[in-house]
């Protein structure tokens, strides 16, 4: 009985130019510091969008769980 090779899969790297991986990474980083100030720092009353709470009760229990006081 005859057996078949088996294949392996070799991985190829992604390479991205320079300018498209600093637009990639920009654009990372912009997006955690938004998000790191919508559920860590954004409290309502010091709200860059007013006083009003939606994002704040929006994000509440993340804030918690993620170890943010508030309260």
């Amino acid at each position: 009985m005859s057996t078949i090779p088996a294949t392996t899969a070799v991985a190829t790297p992604v390479v991205l130019p320079l300018p498209k991986a600093m637009l990639w990474l920009g654009g990372t980083v912009l997006f955690a510091l938004a998000l790191y100030y919508f559920i860590g720092i954004d409290q309502g009353a010091t709200s860059v969008f007013g006083d009003n709470m939606y994002i704040h009760e929006f994000v509440h229990d993340a804030r918690h769980f993620l170890g943010f006081p508030c309260h």
